[in-house]
Protein backbone atom coordinates (compact mmCIF):
# COMPACT_ATOMS: atom_id res chain seq x y z
CA UNK A 1 0.00 0.00 0.00
CA UNK A 2 1.63 3.35 -1.11
CA UNK A 3 1.81 6.28 1.30
CA UNK A 4 -0.20 8.44 -0.15
CA UNK A 5 -3.37 5.48 0.45
CA UNK A 6 -1.82 4.93 4.26
CA UNK A 7 -2.31 8.78 4.87
CA UNK A 8 -5.66 8.92 3.53
CA UNK A 9 -6.81 6.17 5.90
CA UNK A 10 -5.19 7.57 9.03
CA UNK A 11 -6.66 10.76 7.98
CA UNK A 12 -10.32 9.20 7.59
CA UNK A 13 -9.72 7.33 10.49
CA UNK A 14 -8.96 9.95 12.74
CA UNK A 15 -12.21 12.01 11.30
CA UNK A 16 -14.46 8.84 12.62
CA UNK A 17 -13.02 9.03 16.04
CA UNK A 18 -13.20 12.49 16.47
CA UNK A 19 -16.88 12.23 15.27
CA UNK A 20 -17.26 9.62 17.91
CA UNK A 21 -15.75 11.50 20.63
CA UNK A 22 -18.31 14.54 19.95
CA UNK A 23 -21.39 11.91 19.92
CA UNK A 24 -20.70 10.56 22.86
CA UNK A 25 -20.67 13.96 24.52
CA UNK A 26 -23.04 14.11 27.36
CA UNK A 27 -25.23 17.10 26.65
CA UNK A 28 -26.42 19.64 29.46
CA UNK A 29 -29.64 21.92 28.81
CA UNK A 30 -29.75 24.80 31.37
CA UNK A 31 -33.00 26.16 31.50
CA UNK A 32 -32.28 29.78 33.01
CA UNK A 33 -35.36 32.20 33.70
CA UNK A 34 -36.70 35.13 33.43
CA UNK A 35 -35.13 38.65 35.04
CA UNK A 36 -36.61 38.29 38.86
CA UNK A 37 -36.02 40.30 42.24
CA UNK A 38 -33.37 42.98 42.62
CA UNK A 39 -29.94 43.58 40.89
CA UNK A 40 -27.75 40.77 42.25
CA UNK A 41 -30.55 37.95 43.11
CA UNK A 42 -32.49 35.46 41.48
CA UNK A 43 -29.67 36.12 38.31
CA UNK A 44 -30.81 33.08 36.79
CA UNK A 45 -29.32 34.05 33.13
CA UNK A 46 -26.21 34.83 34.39
CA UNK A 47 -25.69 31.78 37.11
CA UNK A 48 -26.74 29.46 34.03
CA UNK A 49 -24.18 30.96 31.68
CA UNK A 50 -21.68 30.76 34.53
CA UNK A 51 -21.50 27.50 35.78
CA UNK A 52 -21.84 26.63 31.67
CA UNK A 53 -18.33 28.29 31.47
CA UNK A 54 -16.85 26.40 34.25
CA UNK A 55 -17.88 23.10 32.45
CA UNK A 56 -16.16 24.10 28.98
CA UNK A 57 -13.16 22.30 29.27
CA UNK A 58 -14.71 19.10 31.36
CA UNK A 59 -13.68 16.10 28.91
CA UNK A 60 -17.50 14.39 27.68
CA UNK A 61 -19.20 18.01 28.05
CA UNK A 62 -21.44 19.73 25.86
CA UNK A 63 -23.84 22.51 26.87
CA UNK A 64 -26.36 24.89 26.08
CA UNK A 65 -28.24 27.65 28.01
CA UNK A 66 -32.07 28.77 27.10
CA UNK A 67 -32.72 32.14 27.98
CA UNK A 68 -35.87 33.46 29.50
CA UNK A 69 -37.16 29.75 30.89
CA UNK A 70 -38.23 27.41 27.88
CA UNK A 71 -36.66 27.05 24.41
CA UNK A 72 -38.33 28.22 21.45
CA UNK A 73 -37.51 24.86 19.51
CA UNK A 74 -37.72 22.21 21.68
CA UNK A 75 -35.77 20.16 19.77
CA UNK A 76 -32.99 21.52 21.80
CA UNK A 77 -33.74 18.89 24.13
CA UNK A 78 -33.12 15.89 22.05
CA UNK A 79 -30.26 14.04 23.06
CA UNK A 80 -30.26 15.80 26.69
CA UNK A 81 -28.62 13.89 29.17
CA UNK A 82 -29.16 15.98 31.61
CA UNK A 83 -31.55 19.24 32.60
CA UNK A 84 -30.66 22.26 34.83
CA UNK A 85 -33.26 24.44 36.03
CA UNK A 86 -32.42 27.64 37.56
CA UNK A 87 -36.12 30.10 37.66
CA UNK A 88 -39.10 31.28 39.90
CA UNK A 89 -41.09 28.96 41.25
CA UNK A 90 -44.79 28.74 42.46
CA UNK A 91 -47.40 29.01 39.59
CA UNK A 92 -45.12 30.80 37.45
CA UNK A 93 -42.63 27.49 37.39
CA UNK A 94 -40.83 27.58 33.85
CA UNK A 95 -42.05 23.85 33.70
CA UNK A 96 -45.78 24.45 35.32
CA UNK A 97 -46.60 26.03 32.03
CA UNK A 98 -48.78 24.39 29.25
CA UNK A 99 -48.24 20.85 28.53
CA UNK A 100 -44.29 21.13 29.73
CA UNK A 101 -44.48 18.98 32.18
CA UNK A 102 -45.59 16.23 30.17
CA UNK A 103 -42.78 17.20 28.02
CA UNK A 104 -40.25 16.73 30.83
CA UNK A 105 -41.74 13.72 31.82
CA UNK A 106 -41.51 11.62 28.87
CA UNK A 107 -37.31 12.74 28.95
CA UNK A 108 -37.99 11.62 33.14
CA UNK A 109 -38.79 8.27 31.10
CA UNK A 110 -35.72 8.04 29.54
CA UNK A 111 -33.71 8.57 32.24
CA UNK A 112 -32.70 12.37 31.45
CA UNK A 113 -31.18 13.57 34.80
CA UNK A 114 -32.83 16.99 36.32
CA UNK A 115 -31.60 19.20 38.83
CA UNK A 116 -33.45 22.38 40.33
CA UNK A 117 -31.91 25.00 42.00
CA UNK A 118 -32.93 27.88 44.18
CA UNK A 119 -36.78 28.68 43.43
CA UNK A 120 -36.71 26.48 40.96
CA UNK A 121 -36.95 23.46 43.37
CA UNK A 122 -40.72 24.81 44.33
CA UNK A 123 -43.65 23.82 42.17
CA UNK A 124 -47.02 23.84 43.32
CA UNK A 125 -49.05 21.32 45.81
CA UNK A 126 -51.79 20.90 42.96
CA UNK A 127 -49.67 21.14 40.09
CA UNK A 128 -45.53 19.63 39.83
CA UNK A 129 -45.37 18.74 43.53
CA UNK A 130 -45.68 14.92 43.09
CA UNK A 131 -43.82 14.82 39.51
CA UNK A 132 -40.93 16.87 41.59
CA UNK A 133 -40.78 14.43 44.70
CA UNK A 134 -40.69 11.76 41.93
CA UNK A 135 -38.09 13.58 40.00
CA UNK A 136 -35.29 15.63 42.31
CA UNK A 137 -36.70 13.27 45.64
CA UNK A 138 -38.03 16.41 47.10
CA UNK A 139 -39.17 20.26 46.79
CA UNK A 140 -40.20 23.24 48.58
CA UNK A 141 -44.26 22.89 50.12
CA UNK A 142 -45.68 26.28 51.42
CA UNK A 143 -46.79 26.36 54.86
CA UNK A 144 -44.38 23.27 55.26
CA UNK A 145 -41.19 24.72 54.00
CA UNK A 146 -39.74 27.80 54.88
CA UNK A 147 -37.11 30.65 53.34
CA UNK A 148 -35.33 32.56 55.36
CA UNK A 149 -31.96 34.09 54.76
CA UNK A 150 -29.05 32.87 57.14
CA UNK A 151 -25.34 31.70 57.14
CA UNK A 152 -25.63 28.32 56.91
CA UNK A 153 -22.91 26.21 58.53
CA UNK A 154 -21.56 23.17 56.68
CA UNK A 155 -19.65 21.13 59.22
CA UNK A 156 -19.21 17.48 57.23
CA UNK A 157 -20.43 16.01 53.69
CA UNK A 158 -21.36 12.69 52.98
CA UNK A 159 -19.19 10.10 51.00
CA UNK A 160 -20.78 10.58 47.67
CA UNK A 161 -19.28 11.37 44.20
CA UNK A 162 -21.07 15.41 44.09
CA UNK A 163 -19.58 15.70 47.39
CA UNK A 164 -16.06 15.05 45.89
CA UNK A 165 -13.58 17.27 46.62
CA UNK A 166 -16.20 19.58 48.86
CA UNK A 167 -14.97 21.17 51.94
CA UNK A 168 -17.51 22.40 54.92
CA UNK A 169 -17.99 25.88 54.15
CA UNK A 170 -20.29 28.51 55.79
CA UNK A 171 -21.85 30.79 53.65
CA UNK A 172 -25.17 33.72 53.62
CA UNK A 173 -27.97 32.74 51.45
CA UNK A 174 -31.65 32.13 51.24
CA UNK A 175 -31.55 28.91 52.36
CA UNK A 176 -34.96 26.92 51.90
CA UNK A 177 -35.18 24.28 54.47
CA UNK A 178 -37.81 21.29 55.88
CA UNK A 179 -37.98 20.47 52.14
CA UNK A 180 -41.02 17.85 51.24
CA UNK A 181 -39.17 14.58 50.55
CA UNK A 182 -40.13 11.14 49.56
CA UNK A 183 -41.45 9.29 52.21
CA UNK A 184 -38.80 7.55 54.31
CA UNK A 185 -36.36 9.49 52.12
CA UNK A 186 -36.46 6.22 49.76
CA UNK A 187 -33.47 6.85 46.96
CA UNK A 188 -32.29 10.15 48.70
CA UNK A 189 -29.20 11.74 49.97
CA UNK A 190 -28.89 14.89 51.97
CA UNK A 191 -25.58 16.22 50.84
CA UNK A 192 -25.86 19.83 52.33
CA UNK A 193 -27.12 19.83 56.10
CA UNK A 194 -27.05 22.23 58.69
CA UNK A 195 -28.97 22.86 61.75
CA UNK A 196 -30.85 26.71 61.19
CA UNK A 197 -30.47 29.01 64.26
CA UNK A 198 -33.40 30.59 66.13
CA UNK A 199 -33.48 33.71 64.04
CA UNK A 200 -34.71 31.77 61.52
CA UNK A 201 -38.20 31.05 63.25
CA UNK A 202 -38.94 34.79 64.09
CA UNK A 203 -40.97 35.87 61.13
CA UNK A 204 -44.95 35.19 61.76
CA UNK A 205 -46.28 32.01 60.15
CA UNK A 206 -47.05 32.17 56.32
CA UNK A 207 -47.19 30.09 53.41
CA UNK A 208 -43.02 30.76 53.03
CA UNK A 209 -42.17 32.17 56.39
CA UNK A 210 -43.00 30.16 59.36
CA UNK A 211 -45.05 26.83 60.84
CA UNK A 212 -45.74 25.59 63.45
CA UNK A 213 -43.72 22.23 62.50
CA UNK A 214 -40.70 24.27 61.26
CA UNK A 215 -40.57 25.51 64.91
CA UNK A 216 -40.37 22.62 66.54
CA UNK A 217 -37.88 21.37 64.38
CA UNK A 218 -35.62 24.30 64.68
CA UNK A 219 -36.10 24.61 68.46
CA UNK A 220 -34.89 20.93 68.81
CA UNK A 221 -31.88 21.83 67.07
CA UNK A 222 -32.75 19.51 64.51
CA UNK A 223 -30.05 19.36 60.88
CA UNK A 224 -31.93 20.20 57.89
CA UNK A 225 -30.84 19.16 54.44
CA UNK A 226 -30.07 21.89 51.89
CA UNK A 227 -28.80 20.56 49.00
CA UNK A 228 -29.70 16.35 48.39
CA UNK A 229 -29.24 14.11 45.54
CA UNK A 230 -31.58 11.14 44.59
CA UNK A 231 -31.65 7.75 42.25
CA UNK A 232 -34.93 7.57 40.32
CA UNK A 233 -35.91 3.18 39.60
CA UNK A 234 -35.39 3.70 36.27
CA UNK A 235 -31.71 4.66 36.67
CA UNK A 236 -32.49 8.48 35.99
CA UNK A 237 -31.18 10.99 39.03
CA UNK A 238 -32.55 14.22 40.08
CA UNK A 239 -30.17 17.13 42.30
CA UNK A 240 -32.13 19.58 44.45
CA UNK A 241 -30.29 22.75 45.76
CA UNK A 242 -31.80 25.63 47.58
CA UNK A 243 -29.20 28.08 47.49
CA UNK A 244 -28.23 30.50 45.42
CA UNK A 245 -30.40 33.40 46.06
CA UNK A 246 -27.71 35.69 45.87
CA UNK A 247 -25.48 35.71 42.58
CA UNK A 248 -22.05 36.52 44.40
CA UNK A 249 -22.31 33.31 46.01
CA UNK A 250 -21.48 31.30 42.80
CA UNK A 251 -18.13 32.80 43.70
CA UNK A 252 -18.03 30.41 46.86
CA UNK A 253 -15.43 27.61 45.23
CA UNK A 254 -17.21 24.63 47.36
CA UNK A 255 -20.85 25.71 47.04
CA UNK A 256 -20.10 25.99 43.39
CA UNK A 257 -18.02 22.67 43.22
CA UNK A 258 -20.86 20.91 44.76
CA UNK A 259 -23.17 21.82 41.99
CA UNK A 260 -20.76 21.31 39.15
CA UNK A 261 -20.24 17.65 40.54
CA UNK A 262 -24.61 17.29 40.91
CA UNK A 263 -24.36 18.30 36.98
CA UNK A 264 -22.19 15.54 35.72
CA UNK A 265 -23.39 13.07 38.19
CA UNK A 266 -27.14 13.39 37.01
CA UNK A 267 -25.78 13.01 33.43
CA UNK A 268 -24.16 9.55 34.56
CA UNK A 269 -20.85 11.20 34.00
CA UNK A 270 -17.63 10.68 35.83
CA UNK A 271 -17.05 13.15 38.75
CA UNK A 272 -12.98 13.87 38.98
CA UNK A 273 -11.94 12.06 41.97
CA UNK A 274 -11.47 16.38 43.37
CA UNK A 275 -14.31 17.25 42.00
CA UNK A 276 -14.99 19.64 38.97
CA UNK A 277 -11.61 22.40 39.35
CA UNK A 278 -12.93 26.11 38.03
CA UNK A 279 -12.50 29.59 39.10
CA UNK A 280 -14.71 32.41 39.14
CA UNK A 281 -13.09 35.87 38.77
CA UNK A 282 -15.12 39.38 40.09
CA UNK A 283 -15.49 40.27 36.31
CA UNK A 284 -17.01 36.89 35.72
CA UNK A 285 -19.31 37.48 38.71
CA UNK A 286 -20.20 40.78 36.83
CA UNK A 287 -21.00 39.73 33.68
CA UNK A 288 -24.54 38.89 31.61
CA UNK A 289 -26.53 40.01 34.87
CA UNK A 290 -30.05 41.40 33.61
CA UNK A 291 -30.72 44.69 33.63
CA UNK A 292 -32.70 45.43 36.72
Amino acid sequence: MNSARISYLCVALCGVLTLSAEASDKKIVFLAGAPSHGPGQHEHRAGCLLLQSCLTNVPGVTSVVVSNGWPDDESVFQDAAAIVVYCDGGKGHTLLQGDRLKTIGRLMDKGVGLACLHYGVEPTRELGQKEFIDWIGGCFEIHWSVNPTWIADIQSLPDHPVTRGVKPFALRDEWYFHMRFRENMTGVTPLLSAVPPPGTIKRDDGPHSNNPAVRDEVERGLAQHLAWAAERPNGGRGFGFTGGHYHANWGNDDARKLVLNAILWIAHLDVPPNGVISTVTEEQLSANLDAK
